[in-house]
């Protein structure tokens, strides 16, 4: 279009200069006369016009070749664009894989602590009561964290999750410190009454009391709490202990219903040895719990254990061994302000699986070494203002063995405590604790014992 109007603007010029000429022509001439161009004008003319017209022509190309650059210099500057956006592209894209990671990952954690004074005193026989450490017991004051457990939940799915819980203790009265996974499994959650778990997961009774009996911090409930001497000499523990793990390695199957007139459920089938051993066996053990609430505040059930604990493993020996069950049984109510329960056991062979009682040589006959115990627990807790509340607990367990002699032998367990908790803040809770245990030894191999223990203990979660 310019090159255009500058042709006109060309041609109109030298149509004023022949305008010119002629109208000076007729000024100076008196009479009209034919205008006439000669030759050599009209070849100026036109060579005048060729040279306008080559400048018009190069004007025209120079044009064109910067249109040309434009566009060219405007890909550059678009490929330039391009690939400066790709790099913030792909960082968005690792940003939104980043988020969308935290959001479906939480990570939270729980620690028991406490500090306390002990005094634990035994005797031997009709001997007089002494202060020595021994039987789980340790004199003097110290302060522990008896669990901090490290916890990572992942999210892939609707469906799927994973989780992981790392168990830390530490005791100063003995510096000792142990550090176990405690949990590690892949869940598929298909509805709510079916939900797979393998792996090292809860097992289907101690977790399951311990959330309605409220007060795990301060004391594990009956069939976790450590059951110890008894067996073997006054100075030498043998058998006897938990009877039970709050985790184990397996295949565990659970579901739930949700208000009143619900039922709960969990099945594992596990190796038997807890989560701090994972170990292989010629069998694995099965451990049951089947609940219902008439009411949402309120719950019946009842469980099973059965199977080797793990121990029916030597092969190169032949030792014979028995099989070791537990049946549970507990009812509980909770609600805002109260919480009150009972739990019942009855184990056999719990601690006497090789029926020799060593693992080692021939066995001693069908009447080898045996146990059973019957151990119930009961619990009460009343808030009664605002963040406080008052609690305490009883526990009684009666544990019978047969000496490969078939002498059954006796030892009686007796427990309580009772404190006043504090709810610091939501996530952290502090209660002053008497604790009593009593424990009385057979007569063959007379040892008793007695432990006094006050303080704090807390729980702290995040």
């Amino acid at each position: 279009m310019r090159s255009k109007l500058l042709t006109v603007a060309i041609a109109a010029g030298l149509g004023v200069t022949s305008f010119s000429a002629l109208a000076a022509t007729k000024h100076q001439s008196s009479q009209p006369a034919r205008v006439t161009v000669d030759a050599a004008t009209l070849q100026q003319l036109q060579a005048q016009l060729a040279a306008l017209q080559a400048q018009v022509a190069d004007l025209q190309a120079k044009q064109e070749a910067q249109a040309d650059a434009q566009v060219e210099t405007a890909k550059a500057v678009n490929d330039v664009q391009v690939a400066a956006a790709k790099p913030t592209e792909d960082l968005g894209k690792k940003v939104d894989k980043l988020a969308k990671f935290v959001n479906d990952t939480k990570i939270g954690g729980t620690m028991f602590f406490d500090l306390t004074d002990m005094n634990h005193k035994e005797r031997v026989g009709t001997g007089r009561e002494h202060v020595v450490d021994g039987h789980g017991a340790v004199n003097g004051t110290g302060f522990d964290v008896k669990r901090f457990y490290l916890v990572v939940d992942h999210t892939f799915d609707d469906i799927w999750s994973a989780n992981l819980t790392t168990d830390f203790s530490y005791q100063s009265a003995i510096s000792s410190t142990s550090l176990f996974v405690k949990k590690a499994y892949v869940q598929g959650k298909f509805d709510p009454l079916f939900t797979v778990r393998f792996g090292a997961a809860d097992m289907p009774w101690i977790p399951f009391v311990e959330k309605w009996y409220g007060y795990r911090y301060v004391e594990n409930t009956i069939t976790d709490r450590s059951f110890e001497g008894g067996r073997g000499t006054p100075t030498v523990t043998a058998g006897v202990g938990a009877f039970g793990n709050s985790s184990d390695w397996g295949i565990h199957a659970l579901g739930e219903t949700k208000g009143d007139n619900s039922i709960n459920y969990q099945l594992s089938v596990v190796n038997g040895r807890g989560y701090r051993n994972l170990t292989r066996s010629k069998g694995v053990d099965a451990e049951g719990r089947i609940g219902y609430s008439p009411i949402e505040q309120m719950v019946i059930a009842i469980g099973g254990y059965s199977g080797k604990r793990g121990l029916d493993s030597d092969v190169a020996t032949f030792v014979p061994t028995r099989t070791a069950s537990r049946g549970d049984a507990m009812i509980a109510w909770r609600d805002k302000t109260w919480g009150v329960g009972a739990e019942y056991f009855h184990a056999s062979n719990w601690d006497d699986i090789l029926r020799n009682g060593t693992g080692t040589g021939a066995p001693s006959g069908p009447l080898s070494i045996k146990d059973k115990t019957d151990g119930y627990s009961a619990w009460a807790d009343w808030k009664f203002y605002d963040q406080f509340a008052v609690f305490a607990r009883y526990d009684h367990l009666n544990y019978k063995y047969t000496s490969p002699t078939n002498i059954e032998r006796e030892i009686k367990d007796k427990y309580y405590n009772a404190g006043v908790s504090y709810d610091v803040l939501k996530n952290l809770k502090l209660a002053l604790v008497y604790k009593h245990n009593e424990m009385n030894g057979p007569v063959a191999t007379p040892y008793h014992y007695k432990t006094n223990e006050v303080g704090f203990w807390g729980m702290l979660s995040f």
